[in-house]
């Protein structure tokens, strides 16, 4: 049950939903699991919730010139400016808290492949965590 805890907490933290996931990935660190196993639960459910924003983003861009779209066109044009600026490889920085998740649905607006998305979230979701087991594990 705790791994099924893990995956859910991480799926949930990567999505638009408040939530978090590293404390349950340390208490389960310092609880003896295997550090290993935990990092690969903790990235899959990670990168899964990073896939539900992305899927929602290029959804939601289908709605984009409705009077009822929460984003004015205005800031959906900056938005598109910005992602072509600084492209694919700012989703590198999708493990950061604040920006992260709405970098995964701006991915989706922006119509990012998936061959592209998915590799560089995994490495960004995976390296944060196993980072975090290796600190955690350091210390302990």
């Amino acid at each position: 049950m705790s791994y099924l805890g893990l995956f859910l907490a991480a799926l949930l933290a990567a999505t638009l939903l408040p939530a978090q996931s590293e404390t349950v990935l340390v208490a389960l660190l310092l609880g003896g699991h295997p550090a290993w196993l935990l990092v690969v639960v903790a990235s899959a459910g990670n990168i899964l919730g990073s896939l539900v924003n992305w899927w929602l983003g290029r959804g939601v861009a289908h709605y984009s010139d409705r009077r009822w779209f929460p984003v004015k066109p205005a800031a959906l044009e900056r938005a598109r400016g910005w992602y072509t600026r600084y492209g694919r490889w700012s989703l590198l920085l999708s493990w950061a808290p604040v920006i992260g998740d709405p970098l995964t649905l701006a991915a989706g607006v922006m119509r990012e492949p998936l061959r592209w998305f998915l590799p560089l979230v995994a490495l960004a979701k995976a390296g944060r965590y196993l980072v975090l087991a290796a600190v955690t594990l350091h210390y302990v």
